[in-house]
């Protein structure tokens, strides 16, 4: 489908931050913004990245026979390199200078994007900090959080740790049942508020790296369908990997990216910077 132009319109309009706003970002490391995109927008996208889910999901088992990982979402990589509308999303300025601003830097590349939709019935989202399983020199990462629909409690809407990425403890761990467990036994005695609240349609939430941040089960019997895209700082460099899964984060997200270069590959182009 042709992407009507109101919508394009809207995506390259500026969506202006304040200095409060910025300041509560850069103090905890996520922010929740109102009124990001339009209800026609996401009505758009919303079908867009549900068709395109549906064309490349391959997951066939039912929710009792996967772990708790599986049970979380399904998740989709890359969508905007097999679909120009959804390339129209995951490359709009509107995102990429919140993104850009947020992070107080001068622009932004993808790193990758990804669709997670929590089916019916869906389970948690383990505890767990994104940013151990980046090979990136640096923590001026960010991804937008984007709910295609209005997201109640009941839905399992992304939850943070306010202000966590101060903690080292549990960075070294991937997604899981001991993520969940050791982290949240490591956050109970922390003062680092634990938010966890609904998205209003429209809303979007943007979080750091290493943030430490969940997601509650799906109790509807519908699908929680999110669009998420992950930026880093157009001048991060790599880092030489420190675990398997940043090995494998090089070579499927940034291959031909050299350990201590500015990771400037096909695959991780610039999204926003003055002047683009």
């Amino acid at each position: 489908m042709a992407i009507p132009a109101t919508i394009s319109n809207e995506l390259a309009q500026p969506y202006t931050l304040t200095t409060e706003q910025i300041d509560f970002y850069n103090a905890n490391r996520f922010i929740k913004l109102k009124q990001v995109l339009s209800a026609e927008a996401l009505d758009c996208f919303r079908t867009v990245i549900a068709d395109q889910v549906a064309k490349m999901n391959t997951v066939k088992t039912s929710l009792d026979e996967r772990d708790t990982y599986g049970k979380a979402f399904l998740q989709l990589f890359n969508l905007w390199r097999l679909n120009d509308d959804v390339r129209t999303l995951v490359f709009s300025k509107r995102l990429g200078k919140i993104a850009a601003d947020l992070m107080q830097v001068e622009g932004v590349r993808i790193y990758h994007d990804q669709a997670l939709f929590k089916e019916g019935g869906g389970g948690i989202t383990p505890w767990h900090a994104d940013q151990y399983y980046w090979p990136l020199e640096t923590d001026k990462t960010i991804t937008a959080w984007i709910p295609l629909q209005e997201t109640p409690l009941e839905m399992g809407p992304l939850e943070f740790s306010a202000g966590s990425h101060q903690i080292i403890e549990g960075r070294e761990l991937a997604i899981g049942d001991e993520s969940e467990t050791l982290i949240q036994q490591r956050l109970r005695v922390t003062d680092f508020e634990h938010v966890i609240e609904a998205f209003d349609l429209g809303e979007i939430s943007f979080h750091s790296g290493w943030i430490f941040h969940r997601a509650g089960a799906n109790a509807t019997p519908d699908a929680r369908r999110v669009m998420t895209i992950i930026y880093m700082d157009r001048d991060m460099r790599l880092k030489a990997p420190e675990n398997k899964n940043q090995q494998n984060d090089w070579d499927t997200w940034c291959p031909g990216a050299t350990v201590g270069a500015v990771i400037d590959t096909p695959l991780n182009p610039v999204l926003y910077e003055p002047g683009l």
